[in-house]
Parts: C-alpha cells; structure tokens; sequence
C-alpha cells in the first residue's frame, strides 16, 4: 500500500479545492484501492483560501459579515477567525469577479473587501491574513482603504467614485485618518508577482479577464497611473498589481507581502503530509505560465521536490510543459472530456478521470 497525498487548486468557477481533491482521490481508488490517499485542499490566496485555513484549522470560525459586493450590492459573506487571534479576509468572498455578472471593468470597486477587514479589525484581530486573487476591479485597492479611513479626492475637495473610473479625477490621498494595522501587522496572501503598472502589470493582464477592451486597458492603466504618484508605495514591487493592484494599496497601508500558497501550505502542514509519501497530485483550472509565479501547483511541486516525492498535475487546460515545472506526470481534462467546455460543464467527473488516469500512470 503506497501513501498518496492530494493537494489542488480549486478549479475556479467549477470545483472548489476541497471537491476537486475527493474527485481525484475517487478516480485514484477506482484503480488502486488499497492506496491511502491522504486528501490537503490547497490554495494561493485567491478563491477558497478561507476553506483551506478552515479545513485545517478546526477550531477556526466562519465570521458573517454583509458587505458591498463589487458594484456595491449586498453580498452576505464571511471572515476567519483563528484560535491565534488572526484573521483570514478573502478578497474573492467579498469583491470578486465571481459575484458580478455582467463585469464592470471601470466600475467594480474593493469597498466590500474592505468592509470585512474593518469587521475583522473591530472584532480585535492581533494580525490578518489577506488573501488577494478573482478580484472583479482594478481599483488599486482605493475601495477598501476609504472604507479603513483614507480620503482621495479631486480637484474639488470632494471624494472620488469608486473604482477605478473614479481615479481618473483623484487629485489628492489623506492617509491621516487610516485605521491601524492590528498589532502583528497584515500579510497579504498573493498568486501573482505582477507589479502594479507596464506590460505585466494589473491592467495589461488582467483587466481583459475583468471586462476590458484594448480601449479600457489603456484607461484602466492611466487612472492606476495617477494612483501610483499619489500613494506611498513602490507601483513596481512584485504583487503590487494583484488583484486589480489591491496589492498596490494593501503595500501603501503598511502591509508585508507573502507568498500565498506558502502561507497556506504551512497552515495544514502539506510537509508533513508530503514525507515519506510515494506520489502527490496537486492542480488547478489552467496551467499556463503564470503557475510558477506563486501558484499552489508550484508551491507543491517545491515542497515535493524537497523530500523527493514525484508530483503529478490535474488541469482543466494545460497550456505550458508539465515536465519543465518538475511534474513527473499530467491529466487534462480538457483532452479526456474532449474539449474545453466538456470538461467544464461537469468538471468534477472529469477530475475523476483525471485520477484514474494518473494512477494507472504509476
């Protein structure tokens, strides 16, 4: 009997971490059932990192909280509290792009992000872990830091609109009346390292995915532009320009950057997991070359590579070479369902497919 350990993504839109690793573990056993497969749900700051904390830290709290969604409608979602006193703010439950429909490129905005910080800082958390990634805006973060206390105004006095619509009249930041950081300061989870400005920057590569024509990016880059003189943080640290550049504002605040997906595989222990296991699979919805940029695969495949154990990807798309990122071996579900909106339309069956074909790979 070999030791297997299972830590994906979630499949953003389709499975969620946590589904996504029973699916394997289900294709897997139909193969190899006397294998124990050991299931580690992982993320990387973006969309299900509250349920991976959650799931390995049992004592943690699920904390509601109501809060403007990313055009400002009602979102009734929630924080992490955990037993250390932090807690966990997760930019996707609160302003990401899966709660709008039709996007809004110029006029989504972070208020709502902001507003869960703000509960989780009046509840009297010593530190927080903010996990950027699936924002809906690229704002720079200018909605969650008026909620905390900054005013940016134009040329008027008068405050700017939300979003980023509105930096194109923001004339001046007041940071006098910012809330403080909690005593342990604030970690910002990123998947990206994508600075705030340029040709890898917020606008240029993922304002298209928010809604952006070529028109817009360029207006979604001026208007970061105006921020960046404003605002006292480097526009080009890496993982200032995730989530819509929330990095960016998050960095002004006076929080540290952290790479996400490390964060969260020390919380549940992946290493531990990982030694003297005989195989791992970890995945994601698309492979691309944005994975070795902080990503949970690649944040498994180091882990992996530490302790010797051959790792192996699951992927709804793979759009790069496994075997240049150290994956021994890869499934596409794309490829078995046979194509790409097959294996959307019923992801979780095709991730079982996935691990069979993996386990007969071995």
């Amino acid at each position: 009997m070999s030791r297997i350990v299972i830590a994906p993504d979630s499949f953003k839109g389709t499975a969620s971490a946590a589904d996504a690793a029973a699916a394997l573990s289900r294709g897997w056993h139909a193969v190899r059932p006397g294998d124990d497969v050991v299931l580690r749900p992982m993320a990387d700051g973006g969309e299900g990192t509250i349920d991976a904390f959650a799931a390995a830290v049992p004592e943690a709290r699920h904390m509601p909280v109501t809060v403007r969604g990313p055009v400002s409608e009602p979102v009734g979602t929630h924080w992490l509290l955990l037993p250390d006193g932090s807690g966990v703010v997760e930019l996707a439950a609160t302003s990401g792009i899966t709660l709008l429909d039709p996007l809004a490129a110029l006029d989504a905005h972070t208020a709502g992000f902001g507003e869960a910080i703000a509960a989780a800082l009046d509840h009297g958390v010593d530190r927080l872990l903010l996990a950027l990634g699936g924002s809906a805006s690229t704002d720079g973060g200018v909605g969650a830091l008026a909620v905390l206390g900054a005013r940016f105004l134009d040329a008027s006095g008068r405050p700017i609109r939300l979003g980023n619509r509105g930096l194109g009249t923001l004339a001046r930041v007041d940071l006098s009346g910012l809330r403080s950081l909690p005593p342990r300061g604030a970690v910002i989870l990123g998947d990206v390292d994508n600075p705030l400005l340029g040709a890898r920057g917020a606008a240029a590569v993922f304002g298209p995915q928010k809604g952006a024509d070529a028109a817009a990016v360029d207006v979604l880059e001026s208007n970061l532009t105006r921020l960046a003189r404003l605002l006292p943080a480097d526009p080009q640290a890496p993982g200032s320009g995730a989530a819509g550049g929330t990095g960016f504002g998050l960095l002004a605040w006076g929080a540290q950057m952290g790479g996400g997906a490390g964060v969260v595989a020390e919380a549940i222990g992946l290493s531990g997991s990982l030694a003297g296991a005989a195989f791992v699979i970890t995945g994601e919805g698309r492979f691309d070359g944005q994975t070795a940029a902080g990503k949970a695969p690649a944040e498994v495949v180091a882990l992996a590579r530490q302790l010797g154990v051959p790792v192996a990807l699951a992927a709804g798309a793979i759009e790069a070479d496994p075997a240049m990122a150290g994956f021994a071996a890869s499934a596409s579900l794309s490829l078995l369902a046979g194509g790409a909106a097959a294996a959307m339309a019923d992801t979780v069956h095709w991730l079982e497919q996935a691990g069979a074909e993996l386990a007969r790979s071995v």
